[in-house]
């Protein structure tokens, strides 16, 4: 993944990232639809074959704000003490707008930081 410093000023990472723009150009879209990587940027042409977030998002997701979610429950419980279908039409529809739109976010930025770094996974050098 060449970064091209002569045409395409560096980005910074974190704002391309949470805005879901292209690591190099700053923009392209990274996004095709909620979740899926484009195959390359539609304004400098940039491979999107490098990106590779893995399981990384998902993991702060339900780390983070799992936390949070299952606090908010808590507090609705013991604040409103409301019915558990009340539960379901509360709760469930902000946990998932929540982690649906940290999710986009948080892999935004891990996509963008892979760019920045020129990250990669470990090869073995048999030399």
């Amino acid at each position: 993944m060449p970064h091209d410093h002569a045409q395409y000023p560096p980005q910074d990472a974190v704002s391309t990232g949470l805005r879901g723009a292209c690591p190099r150009c700053g923009q392209g879209r990274l996004f095709e639809g909620l979740l899926k990587v484009r195959p390359a940027c539609t304004a400098c042409g940039l491979d999107y074959g490098f990106a590779d977030a893995g399981d990384g998002p998902a993991v702060f997701v339900m780390l983070i704000l799992g936390f949070l979610v299952v606090g908010f429950a808590l507090w609705f419980e013991f604040t409103f003490h409301p019915s558990i279908w009340l539960h379901f039409v509360v709760t469930l529809p902000f946990a998932v707008i929540v982690c649906l739109g940290s999710l986009r976010l948080l892999k935004g930025l891990l996509i963008a930081l892979q760019y920045k770094h020129n990250a990669s996974e470990g090869r073995i050098d048999r030399d």
